[in-house]
C-alpha cells in the first residue's frame, strides 16, 4: 500500500501548523476519497516527526511512502537532512520503499498566486 508524508520544515508558531494542516484538508477534498493515508510530518521543531509518521504508516501496511515536501527550495534540508532523516527511520524496514517530491520551486502557479497578492 502507498501512503504519502506531507512534509513541513516545522516551527515554534502555532500558526504554521495550522497552516499546513488546512493546506492538507484542501488536498485531500480536491483528490478525493482514496484507502492511500496521507500524513504531515515536521522536520524539526513540531510533531509528529519524520520517524514517527513512518513508523505510523509500516504499522499501518504502507511499503511505499511518498515523501512530498511542504518547501520552497532545494537547499540543505532537501538535499542531505532530510534523506539522512528517512535513512535512519527506515532502518531495518527494507521492505518500504521511499520516493521524494520535488520542492514547490518555481512552478508558475506560484507566481500566480504572488501576482495575485501584488495585484490585490
Amino acid at each position: 500500500m502507498k501512503g504519502i508524508m506531507v512534509l513541513a520544515h516545522g516551527s515554534r508558531v502555532k500558526e504554521t501548523t495550522d497552516t499546513i494542516e488546512k493546506i492538507v484538508d484542501m488536498v485531500k477534498k480536491k483528490i478525493g476519497e482514496t484507502d492511500m493515508p496521507i500524513e504531515i510530518a515536521y522536520m524539526e521543531l513540531c510533531q509528529p516527526d519524520i520517524a514517527t509518521v513512518v513508523k505510523k504508516m509500516i504499522g499501518v501496511g504502507v511499503d511505499e511512502i511518498k515523501v512530498v515536501p511542504y518547501f520552497l527550495f532545494r537547499g540543505i534540508h532537501i538535499k542531505k537532512d532530510i534523506p539522512n532523516e528517512l535513512k535512519a527511520a527506515l532502518e531495518g524496514h527494507d521492505n518500504v520503499k521511499i520516493t521524494m517530491g520535488d520542492t514547490l520551486g518555481t512552478d508558475p502557479r506560484l507566481a500566480d498566486i504572488l501576482a495575485d497578492r501584488i495585484l490585490n
